[in-house]
């Protein structure tokens, strides 16, 4: 991507400079070196017992026929270039498989080429096959000769230019594969995927148990991941990886503690920074999961991860006053500090307008930006400069963040500090007597055009009145995205603001039936 401006320039710095130094290395000289073993390492014993994973509802309607993300297909080969590149991943995932179909790829991928051999699917892939003969498939020697060669490409193709959750695929993939077969090359992915692990889960997972990508997405997958890691280190006992299992479980029970928090009474996730259903297990599930391998959950109070959840005897609020992600790796953070969700006996209320695209453009653009969330934007501009797909560039920091866990929470953000008037935007979220109470307030100087946006889940009726102090106010069409290539028609109430700043604005959600007004 080239830039023909200073703005463009400028936007360029400040999305870089905060990459690691080894991201940088690695985006300048990537090694995934073509590696073929040039012998197929014999299986190691399962000298214990492989518990039954999560497993997928089948993609495959026929022969070469799948459905992905809502989209069905019949692709044109394995690197179709006419279908977005996300679906082809998990077409080279298989997360559902046949023995068929991965001699098919086989014998329709050589090694290094096409989307296949990108780390991230090729990770996916070589656990999707061991777990798959763990489970009782029989792996044959043309697929046991490929799945060794994909495992020795992954060792000389790990993501240290992305870092964050791809990483921790690669490493999780060597593990499987170190473990699963034995001899001198396994050994070394054994070892690598361990060392890389051990910092990963100390870096990745935060003392709160919440994953440092802040989705409950992602989180759920490195959730996933974890404890597929405890299954398969069981399935091997005789590999002394006691301390190791010791502590994936240890996480493992403070991350469903975690995602426990971050989800609605409806047992699903929250839509904060990237989020979909049908992308990552349910909470229900891995809970399951867990207790097949007897972890048990820990929960407490939501705290470094930075999200609050308040809560009394009907009501539910999720109010993210939260970093957007670890500074080097913000690809999956969306414009939404201080917005929140609610939901009001046991169904959502008020939502984020959630994701339904990777594809680079504005409709990944729109959904990215503050106004697609419930929460302030002035002067037309993201508190976070959103950009490309996958970019941020200068991003808001909250701070002064108070709450008391149950009834009341605070917090403020230096996001629109950037501005050529700068303003500090504040907001208090408490219950009320018969409601909840938004309080925002605008700090600085000047004159603004101020938006306040709260997306209405599309079965809810919602009771929003808007401060009277709003010059504009409105009820409008909008879009909620609970699923991937999926928009559903709802309500946005929107409340618009010309003037002076500093000034506050008192929005009262009634939590009781009625009809949606503002």
């Amino acid at each position: 991507m080239y830039f023909n401006d200073n703005k463009g320039i400028l936007t360029l710095f400040h999305t870089v400079r905060h990459l690691k130094a080894v991201q940088i290395y690695h985006r300048v000289y990537r090694k995934n070196l073509w590696a073929h073993v040039h012998y197929v390492p014999e299986r190691r014993p399962a000298a214990g017992r492989w518990k039954p994973a999560i497993s997928c509802n089948p993609a495959r309607s026929g022969p070469f026929r799948f459905r992905f993300l809502n989209q069905e297909r019949e692709p044109q080969g394995w690197n179709d270039k006419g279908i977005p590149k996300l679906w082809l991943y998990n077409l080279h995932y298989f997360d559902s498989l046949d023995l068929d179909l991965m001699q098919l790829w086989v014998r329709n991928n050589p090694a290094g080429t096409g989307n296949g051999w990108e780390p991230y699917p090729l990770s996916r892939r070589i656990v999707n096959w061991i777990k798959w003969e763990r489970a009782g498939g029989i792996l044959n020697q043309e697929c046991l000769e490929s799945l060794a060669t994909q495992a020795e490409f992954m060792s000389n193709s790990l993501e240290y230019d992305l870092l964050a959750n791809h990483l921790f695929a690669n490493a999780k993939a060597l593990v499987f594969a170190g473990l699963f077969f034995s001899g001198h090359e396994p050994e070394r992915w054994l070892r690598i995927g361990l060392e890389i692990l051990a910092d990963q889960i100390d870096e990745q997972v935060l003392n709160d148990g919440g994953h440092f990508e802040r989705s409950p997405m992602y989180h759920s997958l490195i959730l996933e991941d974890l404890l597929d890691l405890v299954n398969i280190a069981q399935a091997y006992p005789q590999v002394p990886l006691a301390g190791e299992a010791y502590a994936w479980r240890q996480v493992a029970g403070r991350m469903l503690g975690w995602l426990r928090n971050m989800c609605h009474p409806d047992g699903r996730i929250s839509f904060f920074n990237d989020a979909a259903f049908e992308i990552a297990p349910e909470l229900e599930t891995l809970r399951h999961y867990a207790q097949g391998l007897g972890i048990r959950e820990h929960r407490a109070a939501l705290g470094e991860s930075g999200y609050i959840r308040l809560e009394n005897n009907d009501t539910v609020v999720l109010f993210d006053a939260a970093p957007i992600g670890p500074d080097y790796q913000p690809g999956h953070a969306h414009a939404d500090t201080l917005s929140l969700e609610v939901s009001h006996r046991g169904r959502r209320v008020l939502v984020n307008s959630g994701t339904s695209t990777y594809e680079p453009g504005p409709e990944r653009t729109k959904q990215r930006g503050t106004a697609a969330h419930n929460t302030v934007a002035v002067d037309g501009s993201d508190q976070s400069e959103v950009w490309a797909a996958f970019r941020v560039a200068r991003r808001a920091r909250p701070f002064d963040v108070r709450t008391d866990h149950a009834t009341f929470a605070e917090a403020a953000h230096d996001g629109y500090r950037r501005l050529e008037k700068p303003v500090i935007h504040r907001r208090t979220v408490e219950f009320t007597d018969g409601g909840l109470l938004i309080s925002d307030t605008l700090q600085g100087h000047g004159v603004h055009d101020v938006g306040i946006f709260f997306h209405i889940h599309p079965e809810a009726h919602a009771d929003l009145q808007l401060d009277e102090h709003l010059t504009h106010r409105s009820l409008e069409q909008g879009k909620w995205h609970p699923e991937f290539n999926v928009s559903i028609p709802n309500h946005l109430a929107v409340g618009r603001y010309h003037g002076s700043v500093p000034i506050s604005f008192r929005c009262f959600l009634a939590l009781a039936a009625g009809n949606t007004s503002c």
